[in-house]
């Protein structure tokens, strides 16, 4: 059974940082794109950041969070990470990690297989 957990949320003021992860267990994490996505209260789920696989390590962004963002795995770990700086108000939301079968990586919500149960993260005025 595959499971993602979710982990690094919290609270933060504007300007901080946080970085997340995202352990991978339940199948081969190397042969898998891994996505992060956020949901604000009253707001559809988004694509923020993602990692491919096959054909190269390619990281795709929202333009919302380029520059500021950075994803990166680990795979040795069974980890995918994504560092945050740079944390604005509009970035508070619940963040979840996600895994792609085909390996290319997407920025559509509904090509991933298997989601975390998301960590909260909070920016402060």
């Amino acid at each position: 059974q595959v499971q993602l957990v979710e982990s690094g949320g919290g609270l933060v003021q504007a300007g901080g940082s946080l970085r997340l992860s995202c352990a991978a267990s339940g199948r081969s994490f190397s042969n898998y794109a891994m996505g992060w996505f956020r949901q604000a209260p009253g707001k559809e789920r988004e694509f923020v950041a993602a990692i491919s696989w096959r054909g190269g390590i390619i990281q795709y962004y929202a333009d919302s969070v380029t520059g500021r963002f950075t994803i990166s795995r680990a795979n040795a770990k069974n980890t995918v990470y994504l560092q945050m700086n740079t944390l604005k108000p509009e970035d508070t939301a619940v963040y979840y990690c996600a895994d792609e079968g085909s390996g290319l990586g997407s920025r559509v919500a509904s090509e991933y297989d298997y989601w975390g149960q998301g960590t909260q993260v909070t920016v402060s005025k």
